[in-house]
């Protein structure tokens, strides 16, 4: 292209005949597609040949529905916004809860929900903004300007470098792809006689050992991941009603610090389920904080009992005269399932890695079953919030799956998207039959490992 030709003042240019050509790698656009479901980009705008005016943006995107920014800087960083509603001049304030900006941290893009209450622009002529927040083109210049407030939870020295002059911004409009054919890349029958079958499922589930009576679920994760909540929300399917047992939340550091471990009955007057799930304290980046990894290896072997309450600073010492006698296999951990944040996962410190690998190292030396429940799918990806039913046809969810089996080395087959409950009032079908699904997932599991165990545990007691 003949730059020195076309632009004018502020990179402005004349637009007859200039082909738009889009600055995303074919990676990235698959990225930004796959958070918003099956979807297409067409550019619209081009700062550098339509000019950095707001009228120039007004001009070529107003009125063309859903839109996705894409800003780049001089320091490399690539960043933007979504909105679902049309930039119109109507002169209203806008809301929108479908928003969301990201930055690209390495190669997967970050998304950032607006927050609940705030608005996502006074929809007037000038130029494109998020949360009244954050402004692309800034007085028509080259450059984004950060306002301050609280619609967006953001740290600009992560999204953009602390560096605001832009050498590119532009706006795609998002529609969706034709097909005639969605094909899932996983089954599942979203119905009521599915989660009745699956109920039934677990409740006929018997360990292939006489002497493991319920099969013991050990839930381990980072602060927040989801532990306590899924209990929570495998009670409330059994129950027929939503509860809240086990304690939970989004605290910074680990609600639960104790290990418990939680029977579930059939029913309020029902009999005990096959399964016992076991929480413990989150895992945290910091040495001395969170559940230790010493900890974990008691855990697994039976050692640690109901209620043991955890001190990150030191390891649990068994009893000397309780540890002479041989620890039942009932007792033993007999499945291991991580409890990851689909939200968090491109976030998670090198620190976090290298603990789960440890644990994983750990867990394969006793020949345990491994599981990763991956929750709060919908909070990930847009499409999946609006219909739980989509998760399966997600390109954005499958990335994540293989990226999660990726790098905890699991098969991708043990990777299993859930939604917990957490604000809902009523059970709901779909989320019941993914929790259902993956825990009859755990239990088919520690099948095949409960009995390689037996055999272990034979040979240490004889």
């Amino acid at each position: 292209m003949r730059k020195a030709k076309m632009y004018s003042a502020f990179g402005a240019a004349s637009t007859h005949n200039v082909p738009l050509t889009s600055i995303l790698t074919e990676e990235q656009r698959e990225q930004l597609c796959a958070s918003l479901g099956n979807v297409k980009l067409s550019l619209l705008y081009k700062a550098s040949v339509h000019g950095y005016k707001a009228s120039a943006f007004h001009q070529r995107c107003d009125r063309q529905g859903p839109t996705l920014l894409v800003a780049y800087n001089r320091s490399g960083y690539i960043f933007g916004g979504y909105t679902s509603v049309d930039y119109a001049q109507s002169g209203q304030y806008i809301t929108d809860k479908d928003t969301f900006i990201f930055s690209f941290q390495g190669k997967i893009p970050v998304c950032i929900k607006i927050n609940h209450g705030h608005y996502v622009r006074l929809d007037d002529a000038g130029v494109p903004s998020f949360g009244q927040q954050l402004y692309f083109c800034y007085k028509n210049q080259p450059v984004v300007y950060s306002l301050g407030g609280n619609a967006f939870s953001i740290n600009t020295a992560a999204m953009y470098g602390n560096d605001p002059q832009l050498s590119e911004c532009e706006v795609y409009k998002i529609s969706s792809q034709v097909s005639t054919e969605e094909k899932p890349w996983r089954n599942v029958l979203w119905t009521a006689e599915r989660k009745d079958e699956l109920m039934e499922m677990i409740r006929n589930h018997k360990p292939v050992v006489a002497s493991v009576s319920r099969v013991r679920i050990l839930m381990i994760g980072p602060v927040g991941a989801g532990k306590s909540s899924f209990f929570n929300s495998i009670n409330s399917i059994f129950m027929s009603r939503i509860t809240s047992k086990a304690m939970s939340g989004s605290a910074a550091t680990s609600l639960t610090t104790q290990f418990r471990t939680y029977p579930v009955k059939d029913g309020r007057e029902g009999k005990l389920l096959p399964f016992v799930l076991c929480d413990t304290m989150g895992l945290e980046e910091q040495s001395g904080a969170g559940l230790d990894i010493e900890d974990i290896s008691s855990i697994l072997q039976g050692h640690i009992p109901d209620r043991y309450k955890f001190n990150p600073t030191t390891p649990f010492k068994p009893d000397e005269q309780k540890s002479s006698r041989p620890v039942s296999l009932q007792e033993k951990i007999h499945c291991v399932v991580y409890v990851i944040d689909a939200t968090k996962i491109s976030l998670m410190s090198d620190k976090l890695q290298e603990k789960l690998a440890s644990i994983r190292r750990k867990v394969n030396s006793l020949g345990i079953a491994q599981i990763v429940l991956m929750t709060k799918v919908d909070e990930a990806c847009p499409l999946v919030e609006k219909d739980l039913q989509s998760l399966y046809v997600s390109s954005y969810i499958k990335l994540k799956v293989q990226e999660v089996s990726s790098w905890l080395g699991v098969p991708v087959s043990c990777v299993l998207p859930v939604k917990n409950y957490s604000q809902e009032l009523e059970l709901e079908l779909n989320c019941d039959v993914l929790l259902l699904t993956a825990l009859q997932q755990m239990l088919t599991n520690s099948i095949q490992k409960v009995k390689p165990l037996y055999y272990i545990h034979s040979l240490h007691t004889d």
